[in-house]
């Protein structure tokens, strides 16, 4: 990963301050003490303090030097409180066994794994039309598909997407295997090894791994309770440093199940389009709305081309079905030749069978029952969590999707807490996975999208008792 010449210096400034040597408001060696200390030049130096400046621990006193910021908080609250940007690489611990399913998960209630569970996947409808596509296409499945995919299913896709006011062109939209295969592409497509990208915090974790890999550096955006992603936030980031994407989930984001408005949606819209800053959205969720009408899409508000949107079928339909689809808008060229790269074509079986269901009345009645089983299961699982966990616990109430975002009391030992739940034979996604901080230490994600048997209400309700009375 690349390193700065002024890291030498802002290294130990940064150590300084978070350990109390350096105080709010004490005067830090000039721009020209440094540069003659460590034989940098002055301009190395000067960008060694903006940069300290960018991430908040630093403030610059016209005529008179720099200062230690006063208004510093090196503790920062998830709940609301702003932290200043801070670009960090992207080293990040494998989680993947908290975030998927264990092979030895039968005997555990399992509110980990961000997929449909049998009893919500809509099993005969989907074995039934794949038996259908088999019969009538036999042979034909065995063969190449088009590299971007198949063109009925991309004008059945666009069709969808136009019954929400989404516009979506034919020769900018590429089919993919499954939504993080498109979410690197875009990725790839956008940006470049050291790059910095604007992501959620909370962020799940897939996308944190897709950063990983590609050698990426992030600003972490707090999503805020109430608000959701912090535009003005976002702002100050993309003022205080070169943004070349923003990866969001603006339709009930993955933990919180929070929904952004149409005026934040713009808004965010017309900073990205400021300081040019390539826009991935992601739309996985968008068709789980708990009430009213199925909301906007950041593509639907974009005129300059800045916009990726990409979605799947692996989260209405089965798991299974990986088959997803990215809108590249004008990073079509990039795009299409990391798509070949990653593999030309997509199962024509799956193809097919998207195709035939999103074409027909069968899939809006599928989607109707499951998003009004999600909010059921939204309702139970949060009062389970009110009635049963201890009175501080906090739950935000999702407007779609598929997730809890639970917060414990600050006086819970979160490893115990895991340890026991692994006794009692429930497993949730530990917050710590949801950043490349520590900032979500006392958070986890809770997933609704299992139907809530007798053995699931009694392990949450028995982990709630176990908390209260090793609280209190």
């Amino acid at each position: 990963m690349k390193s700065y010449k002024f890291e030498i210096f802002t290294q130990a400034i940064e150590k300084n301050i978070k350990s109390g040597v350096y105080k709010p408001g004490q005067k830090l060696p000039s721009v020209r003490e440094f540069k003659d200390y460590y034989g940098l030049s002055m301009s190395t130096v000067q960008s060694g303090y903006e940069y300290l400046m960018v991430i908040g621990l630093v403030e610059s006193v016209p005529k008179s030097g720099y200062y230690v910021s006063a208004k510093n908080e090196m503790l920062a609250e998830p709940e609301g409180r702003r932290r200043p940007p801070v670009v960090r690489d992207a080293v990040f611990e494998q989680g993947l066994g908290l975030t998927t399913a264990s092979p030895v998960g039968r005997g555990f209630s399992e509110f980990n794994v961000a997929a449909p569970g049998d009893l919500l996947v809509p099993q005969k409808l989907l074995l039934r039309t794949m038996q259908q596509v088999i019969r009538e296409q036999g042979a034909g499945l065995l063969r190449y598909y088009p590299s971007n995919g198949s063109v009925q299913l991309k004008d059945n896709i666009i069709r969808r997407a136009a019954s929400y006011q989404t516009l979506l062109h034919a020769d900018e939209l590429l089919i993919t295997d499954g939504a993080l295969q498109a979410l690197y592409i875009a990725l790839a497509a956008a940006c470049e090894a050291g790059d910095i990208v604007a992501v959620e915090s909370p962020c799940v974790f897939s996308v944190l791994e897709v950063i990983r890999v590609l050698k990426l550096r992030v600003i972490e955006i707090p999503v805020l309770t109430k608000d959701g992603f912090d535009i003005d936030f976002f702002r100050q980031a993309c003022q205080g440093s070169t943004v070349k994407a923003v990866v969001l989930t603006p339709n009930f984001h993955n933990p919180t199940g929070i929904l952004l408005s149409d005026e934040q949606k713009i808004a965010l819209l017309a900073i990205a389009h400021k300081y040019n800053v390539a826009v991935i959205e992601n739309d996985i969720y968008g068709d789980l709305n708990f009430q009213g009408s199925r909301p906007s899409t950041l593509k639907q508000f974009d005129e300059s081309g800045l916009v990726m949107t990409y979605s799947s079928y692996s989260k209405t339909l089965a798991p299974g079905i990986r088959l997803g689809w990215l809108s590249t808008g004008r990073f079509l060229k990039d795009a299409e030749q990391i798509k070949f790269a990653l593999g030309s074509t997509v199962s024509p079986l799956n193809q097919e069978t998207v195709n035939r269901l999103i074409g027909s009345s069968s899939y809006d009645r599928h989607i109707r029952s499951l998003k009004m089983q999600l909010a059921k299961n939204a309702y139970l699982a949060t009062n389970l969590i009110a009635s049963s966990f201890p009175e501080k616990t906090k739950v935000i109430t999702p407007a779609g999707g598929y997730n809890l975002w639970v917060k414990m009391p600050e006086s819970t030992g979160m490893a115990d807490f895991y340890a026991q739940c692994e006794k009692i034979g429930a497993r949730f996604t530990p917050g710590y996975t949801f950043s490349f901080a520590n900032t979500f230490e006392h958070y986890f994600r809770l997933v609704i999208a299992d139907k809530f048997s007798d053995k699931r209400i009694e392990a949450i309700q028995h982990i709630g008792r176990y908390l209260c009375g090793s609280l209190y």
